[in-house]
């Protein structure tokens, strides 16, 4: 009787272990603010500008920069997302978004 306890313990262990396995492997990252995309886009665009300093928008993305790091810190984070993509795009380098 004991042997048969011991097993259905297993059997059950098992198919937690199992099941907590496969929920973990759906579970999403949690999205990114506005905030935090402004920040990271700002990011992308100072790495850019050193390496594409040759680029001949060079002064336009800058001003871009400028510009979207002004919206992001008046609350017109939309906005500010916009202009910094843009002003990576000038640069020729494609944003890079970690929420997706």
């Amino acid at each position: 009787m004991q042997r048969f306890w011991i097993s259905v313990t297993g059997a059950l262990l098992s198919i937690s272990l199992v099941t907590a396995a496969a929920g973990a492997s759906t579970a999403k990252v949690a999205p990114l603010t506005r905030s935090e995309r402004c920040t990271n886009l700002s990011r992308q665009v100072d790495e850019a500008l050193e390496t594409h300093a040759a680029a001949t928008q060079v002064t336009a993305a800058k001003a871009l920069q400028r510009k979207g790091i002004r919206f992001c810190a008046n609350k017109k984070q939309a906005q500010g997302i916009r202009m910094l993509a843009n002003a990576l795009k000038l640069l020729g380098v494609t944003p890079v978004d970690p929420a997706q």
